[in-house]
């Protein structure tokens, strides 16, 4: 007689004793710290120029509520369901970044937006989460991992949407790209071999970008002013602004609106690029290391998500949302304090930004669809 075992997850227990709730909490408390923080970094400036200090409050807490509800709705969903509407989503995914070059908004040098209605949408901010899916169906149909011609494939794949995400121009988003997609390839089974020729052909590109001038200038010094915090320019002197409010904070913090640099609106674009900073001067030490924390949770609880998944394209899923959400905080983070590039990448439920909110709360979304559905 042989004995088996079922290892789906019980469907006689409630759904709320089966979802992961620490990660569920962690996600929907750093939300709430974003909308408090980006209403903190805009209201007085908003008060000077006559509006209405709660419009970013009013919009940021309308992105999180919807943003939540995108959460449960995907986890609801059965993730292997996106497996099969991988294709369909590049589709989309392509011809709305394509459409940017027609019908797209144009705002401080960039075209990166589609106006629908009083809501202005960033397709860039989505195409990693349809990248990971992409990625993922690609990479789980090879059991046996990647071999030369898997490779060249799913690189040609993921080249169009990167380099239309560059164009826009968002490097930003083109480096959070390139990084999931690596981080995938290696945990798919990608041969060291292989890794090393396309980490060179990495390197060889970025020269090329530099030496050609295919990147613009201000995005160069944007990039590089971390290496050189003494010369001028608008990338240093963002990042002295921003090192300023953050050594204002101290230990405890100067309290909550009450930030000298963040009140007088010293920093530019704190309530998007640089909110960290505003976070740090006004909690201290204490709360934005407690902010870190809980985003290190989210973090942790994803990986554990992975490491659980009980098939290739579910351990995928969560390796490439927990790749999106855990570089996206350690950049924004870092590049605050000078110690990374400055990328234009937000920080996770915490910068302004309907898109980019959305998209973080999808990556959660499909992380709990894996763990709520996973089985052998």
């Amino acid at each position: 007689m042989s004995l088996s075992y079922d290892h789906r997850p019980s469907t006689g227990r409630p759904l709320i004793l089966r979802v992961d709730l620490a990660l569920l909490a962690s996600a929907v408390i750093v939300s709430v710290i974003g909308v408090v923080m980006v209403y903190s970094a805009t209201r007085d400036k908003l008060a000077i120029a006559g509006s209405s200090p709660h419009y970013y409050l009013d919009r940021q807490a309308g992105f999180v509520v919807l943003g939540i509800g995108a959460m449960v709705l995907v986890a609801l969903i059965d993730y292997r369901w996106l497996e099969h509407a991988s294709i369909l989503f590049y589709v989309l995914i392509v011809m709305a970044l394509l459409s940017m070059f027609a019908v797209g908004h144009s705002q401080l040098g960039a075209t990166r937006w589609i106006n629908v209605g009083p809501l202005a949408l960033q397709p860039s901010a989505f195409a990693t989460l349809i990248e990971i899916v992409v990625v993922a169906a690609f990479c789980s149909r090879r059991p046996d991992g990647l071999q030369q011609g898997d490779l060249l494939k799913v690189l040609g794949l993921m080249a169009v949407p990167i380099l239309l995400v560059i164009k826009q121009p968002d490097l930003g988003s083109g480096i959070i790209m390139c990084t999931v997609l690596l981080v995938m390839l290696i945990v798919a089974g990608i041969p060291t071999r292989y890794l090393i020729l396309l980490l060179a052909a990495a390197a060889f590109g970025a020269f090329c970008m530099i030496h050609f001038g295919v990147l613009k200038q201000y995005q160069l010094q944007r990039l590089t002013s971390f290496l050189n915090q003494s010369k001028t320019g608008q990338g240093t002197y963002n990042l002295a602004q921003s090192k300023a409010a953050i050594g204002d904070g101290g230990f405890w913090g100067q309290g909550l609106f009450h930030g000298t640099q963040t009140n007088n609106a010293y920093v530019p674009e704190q309530y998007t690029d640089f909110i960290f900073s505003a976070v740090a001067e006004q909690l201290g030490f204490v709360g934005a290391t407690t902010l870190i924390a809980l985003l290190g949770v989210i973090v942790w609880r994803v990986v554990q998500v992975a490491q659980t998944a009980r098939d290739p394209f579910g351990r995928l899923i969560a390796t490439g949302s927990f790749t999106l959400i855990a570089f996206s905080a350690f950049e924004n983070a870092g590049m605050t304090m000078g110690i990374m590039p400055i990328a234009g990448i937000p920080l996770p439920f915490v910068s302004y930004g309907g898109s980019s909110t959305l998209s973080f709360f999808v990556a959660v979304g499909m992380a709990l669809s894996v763990q709520l559905h996973s089985q052998r």
